[in-house]
């Protein structure tokens, strides 16, 4: 098993430059499935979770090539709509090629998409966004079957989900007729998703507001597309230089993207430069404590953010409240930022953070991608070397974290963990 070795004390200090985000990346690849022609996508990081999107493609009849930072996918020899059992069960985000491969060949089976262990997730709003278009669905045995042919309808989300909100998008746009999907998730992935659907010929509109409105039956053609920077690195590094008492500037981040985390930084005491090219973040001292902070959907504070957050609040100067709204099993960082010698209580979703003076190295064990993050950012500010052990979760959302870490001036680097050394 692969681990970081991380020696803490260093503050980090450079600038460092945001690459496509992973939730971008992810539906616009599903999305390539409603195309005719090569689509080439640029800027796109070398992660665990795109490339089994690649094999899932590729299992369907696509042909997928790597040049560097762009992705080249053609999907005109696509001509299989049931998913391999064992790459959908490795990620979430198949989920995502449900509404594709149903609207271009009439009939999806899917198995129920794994992932991260952060809470339920259930489908049910996926497969309530497609009924309301026309499908039919039965769920058997772990199975989900698809089958219809897709017309325009009125989508009433129960809750904003992006993912959700992104299938219906997908199969609503060669859908005959008009389609309105209510109470849509409102994230810059969302919009970026729109971007790439109306440079292929597609017309959507709304993204970005409650309410999306897709005229259907649009004929795809491929395009070359650049995906939104990834707004949760380009954070987590922002984090990393705060916690560590550096100077840190992530260039083509996107402070519209990342007001809420900017908010929470400044009252933390951190310094905060949006530039037109980017975010600077600096920290000269103890952060101080943050009276309360909850997760929301966009433009609330994200989930994603929340975990790395906590571990700059470990070192804050008094008390902070952290809740967890989005999922119902996302704290299982706070017990090993314990062994780091934190003081967090945890009670269902609310986490009281009670800041330390000083964090001490430990070999830790993560559980979840944003969570092995967090432990990364507090390995870097705590004293002594600590050891974040399953980073393959972390591999699903950075692309080799520990050389940007490094780059940025941080001990940081990857390691093989024997059975002996466990």
């Amino acid at each position: 098993m692969e681990a970081f070795s991380i020696c803490g004390g260093r503050p980090l200090s450079g600038e460092i430059r945001a690459y496509g985000a992973k939730n971008a990346v992810l539906p616009l690849l599903a999305a390539c499935m409603l195309v005719k022609g090569p689509v080439r996508l640029s800027g796109c990081p070398h992660l665990a979770d795109i490339a089994n999107m690649l094999r899932l493609l590729e299992s369907l009849g696509c042909r997928t090539a790597r040049e560097g930072m762009d992705l080249i996918v053609d999907t005109d020899g696509a001509s299989e709509h049931v998913m391999p059992e064992a790459l959908s069960k490795q990620m979430r985000s198949s989920i995502f090629m449900l509404g594709p491969v149903l609207a271009r060949f009439g009939r999806a089976v899917f198995t129920y998409p794994g992932g991260c262990e952060i809470g339920l997730r259930p489908i049910d709003l996926h497969l309530q966004g497609l009924r309301a278009l026309g499908a039919q669905i039965e769920e058997r045995h772990g199975h989900i079957l698809c089958s219809g042919s897709l017309r325009g309808g009125q989508i009433h989300l129960d809750y904003p989900s992006v993912g959700a909100t992104e299938n219906a998008m997908m199969a609503a746009v060669c859908a005959p007729g008009e389609t309105v999907i209510h109470n849509a998730a409102r994230e810059p992935e969302i919009q970026d998703l729109a971007r790439f659907l109306n440079a292929c010929g597609a017309r959507v509109r709304g993204a970005g507001s409650g309410a999306v409105h897709i005229r259907g039956g649009a004929h795809l053609h491929g395009c070359e597309y650049e995906p939104l920077p990834d707004r949760i690195c380009a954070g987590t590094l922002l984090l990393a230089g705060a916690a560590t008492r550096g100077d840190v500037y992530v260039r083509d981040a996107r402070p519209q993207d990342m007001q809420a985390l900017l908010a929470k930084l400044k009252e933390a005491g951190c310094t905060v430069q949006t530039l037109r090219e980017g975010v600077r973040v600096r920290m000269r001292d103890r952060p101080r404590p943050v009276r309360r902070i909850e997760t929301a959907p966009f433009p609330g504070f994200a989930t994603d953010m929340q975990a790395q957050m906590m571990a700059l609040l470990t070192l804050a100067r008094g008390t902070s409240v952290v809740v967890e709204n989005v999922f119902e099993n996302r704290m299982s960082h706070a017990a090993e930022l314990n062994r780091m010698g934190a003081d967090i209580q945890v009670s269902g979703r609310v986490a009281v953070v009670r800041g330390v003076e000083a964090l001490t190295g430990a070999r830790v064990h993560t559980r979840d991608l944003r969570a092995g993050a967090a432990l990364c950012i507090a390995a870097l500010a705590a004293e002594g070397e600590s050891v974040v052990e399953n980073v393959a979760l972390i591999d699903r959302g950075y692309d080799r974290l520990e050389e940007k870490l490094a780059a940025l001036g941080g001990a940081a680097k990857r390691m093989e963990i024997t059975d002996e050394r466990r």
